[in-house]
């Protein structure tokens, strides 16, 4: 009896001993902000004193990025480690599952004797969901933190701070902002309407200063709050044992950023704070800047490798920090794929500053014609001016299809004025040529359309079906690479691409036949041959071009299709007419549309739709929501 109480008591004493030299690790973290609206990236009019204390005793990382620009799929990628194009969660938001060998990172920690928590946000975006909250967190909730470990037990806590989430800064109501940010900030850290410069792609007007100081006072009583959780750090003398991560879920969420493939929306404030006797986990000195480039899934391998624990041979980042490192990639890929009703699959490349973007549906518009966005005052105003011709072309842009590629340099132009395609045309092609070779190599799972995605999974993940040697992944490429290009060989290849056997070849087909901007009247009469495809997104789509080139058969088209039961049928035909200029002529069946969703159960997407294509029509108000 007396060895066997011995044995325990050694265990008990080496399992302390292991556990108090692996590092505390906390998260803080804040949503929809750039680097741009942070103290120590240089901006001192918004006050952020706790972040900026936390870059002045750690690392600021200057080129790290979101895996995505709008938060469930930028979270997806953070708690499996695996890009969304594999998971099939790039979609926001998604119901994809996950093979049950992807799982919550923090399962692992947890499992080598870490306590982890989550307070409180989690948003996977996935339907295994609720699988990997069991695996990761002791407790995930709002009242969760590290103060309910055993003692001495190393800790593994989030916390989210929604302060300066896109509903505070632009979507709700003014009235709102005041209850939510305004009267929780104290008087001395608010950030008046005249206090700031306006960036170049918003109007400077007194109306959208009073929008934009809602982003200032958000980041700021985010930062405020911040400081509560660090100050209770110190209270409980864990300061010292703690590496702090600091950053935002993704860019900044106002419009033309947020759910938008831009680099501004990619790019994110990144600081980590390591104390003294853990310095030997981390390559930089404190107080510094580095140039290294990370992105969210570097996040799982370093907390792993910070842990001493194994880092599992499935995820796609690497160890940044720790006792298990890798060496800095030549490139890094990002991704944007739908929000809400609006379709869209914008990649991007990245080279430290410099950002190659490829949009795959050029016809679109930066602002995205989405109900969360349409919502917000700011948005409306933007319309306006739009409308009045009182913006600039920089201000314009925002409201116009965008260009199929484009280079931007972030350090030197961060609010991407200068598209630089031109001006460096072999950066262009090396950069180009790595991102369609990425997306063959990693067989981007979300070139499938969305609603087949949908039915497939039902039997095989979106992970799983990637490694389906009969998709012919190079050729969806090539096809989807056609899109945006403005010349009579991208047209006839287009055209030629529509009788191809396989369906998702003619999907991509049809989405670069809508982005052209001049087809011919012969071309048109081509495309009609094609309307009846058996592939429901591709006949939406080119009744959607023949529509927009005032067919009287596609008018009717889209009348049988605002009244079918098929949600998603009806959901891509909203999207469609947003961008055809005779959209006017269906006022009366999207109001009949909208009052049908209002009475139904599970059709609040659609009933969205409608009413921004009804706000677009007639400038009708929006009707009132309110988000969280």
């Amino acid at each position: 009896m007396k060895r066997w109480i011995l044995c325990v008591v050694t265990m008990l004493l080496q399992y302390s001993i292991v556990a108090q030299s692996r590092p505390n690790i906390l998260w803080v973290v804040i949503e929809d902000t750039s680097p741009e609206y942070i103290g120590c990236y240089g901006n001192e009019v918004v006050n952020t004193p706790h972040i900026d204390s936390l870059a002045s005793i750690g690392v600021r990382f200057r080129n790290a990025y979101s895996t995505g620009t709008v938060c469930s799929p930028s979270r997806s990628a953070i708690i499996t480690g695996v890009k969304t194009y594999k998971t099939g969660t790039g979609d926001h938001r998604s119901s994809a599952p996950l093979p049950d060998q992807i799982r919550g990172f923090p399962a692992w920690l947890r499992e080598s004797g870490y306590y982890t928590s989550n307070n409180s946000k989690t948003d996977y975006n996935t339907s295994s969901a609720n699988r990997l909250i069991r695996e990761s967190w002791n407790e995930s909730s709002n009242a969760a933190g590290w103060w309910n470990r055993a003692p001495g037990q190393p800790f593994f806590s989030v916390f989210n701070f929604g302060a300066s989430h896109q509903s505070r800064t632009m979507t709700n109501p003014y009235d709102l902002y005041q209850k939510q940010v305004l009267d929780q900030l104290p008087d001395h850290l608010k950030v008046a309407d005249d206090d700031f410069e306006m960036p170049p792609y918003y109007k400077d007007s007194p109306e959208m200063r009073k929008q934009m100081a809602r982003v200032y006072n958000g980041v700021s009583l985010a930062d405020y709050e911040i400081g509560m959780v660090l100050d209770r750090l110190k209270a409980d003398g864990l300061t010292d044992s703690t590496i702090v991560f600091f950053y935002a879920d993704h860019g900044e969420g106002m419009p033309g950023i947020k759910t938008n493939g831009s680099g501004q929306g990619y790019r994110v404030p990144f600081v980590i704070s390591v104390p003294e006797m853990y310095g030997h986990l981390s390559p930089w000195g404190a107080g510094t800047v580095t140039d290294q480039m990370v992105s969210f899934v570097d996040l799982a391998p370093t907390l792993l490798s910070l842990a001493e624990v194994t880092i599992p041979d499935y995820l796609d980042g690497r160890a940044f920090m720790g006792v298990d490192t890798s060496s800095e990639p030549t490139y890094l890929f990002v991704s944007n794929d739908r929000a809400e009703g609006s379709p869209s699959l914008d990649r991007a490349v990245i080279d430290g500053s410099w950002i190659y973007i490829r949009s795959f549906m050029p016809y679109s518009h930066p602002m995205r014609w989405i109900h969360y966005i349409m919502y917000g005052e700011i948005s409306q105003q933007m319309y306006r001016d739009f409308n009045t011709g009182q913006l600039d072309d920089a201000q314009a842009q925002m409201l116009q299809p965008r260009p199929y590629e484009a280079l931007f340099n972030l350090r030197e132009d961060p609010y991407e004025q200068f598209n630089l395609v031109s001006q460096h045309p072999e950066r262009v092609i090396r950069m180009r040529s790595a991102l369609l070779a990425h997306m063959v190599d990693e067989r981007d799972v979300h070139l499938v359309p969305e609603m087949d995605l949908k039915k497939l999974s039902d039997h095989i993940s979106p992970y799983e079906l990637r490694k389906s040697d009969t998709i012919n992944w190079s050729l969806l490429v090539e096809v989807a690479a056609l899109s945006g290009l403005q010349d009579n060989d991208a047209v006839q290849q287009q055209l030629a691409y529509l009788s191809h056997q396989n369906p998702w070849v003619r999907y991509w087909a049809a989405i670069g036949l809508k982005a052209q901007k001049n087809l011919s009247w012969k071309q048109i009469k081509q495309i009609r041959d094609y309307r009846t495809d058996t592939c429901l997104p591709v006949q939406v789509y080119l009744e959607g071009i023949l529509h927009d080139h005032g067919d009287e058969s596609a008018v009717q088209y889209f009348i049988e299709a605002l009244s079918s039961e098929d949600q998603e049928r009806v959901k891509l035909s909203l999207h469609l007419l947003q961008y055809s200029r005779h959209r006017d002529d269906l006022l009366s069946e999207v109001r009949d549309l909208f009052e049908k969703a209002s009475s139904r159960r599970g059709w609040s997407a659609i009933k969205q739709g409608a009413d921004v294509l009804i706000y677009r029509i007639t400038g009708e108000p929006l009707h009132i929501e309110t988000f969280w």
